[in-house]
């Protein structure tokens, strides 16, 4: 999967908690999908963290093109619309 250097040197240093695999299983079945104003697509979708028995809601953030990963991060503010 392509990956952004903002992604390989920021991104996965900062979270640890954080693999590929959990990106590419948002990507493969999001809950909600949004085109930012610069193109780039929001994806969220439930992910199980290593140690930790519930669900939590992963953002996936991709370049234009919906596959090269840019950012990643948990969302703690993320609602079901």
């Amino acid at each position: 999967m392509p990956t952004t250097r903002y992604f390989d040197e920021q991104v996965m240093r900062k979270r640890a908690y954080l693999t590929v695999e959990m990106c590419r299983q948002v990507l493969q079945a999001p809950l909600r999908q949004e085109v930012q104003e610069d193109g780039r697509i929001r994806h969220w979708g439930k992910v199980i963290l290593p140690n930790e028995p519930d669900e939590r809601i992963l953002r996936v953030v991709t370049l234009e093109d919906g596959e090269t990963l840019h950012n990643a991060f948990l969302d703690r503010g993320y609602r079901e619309d």
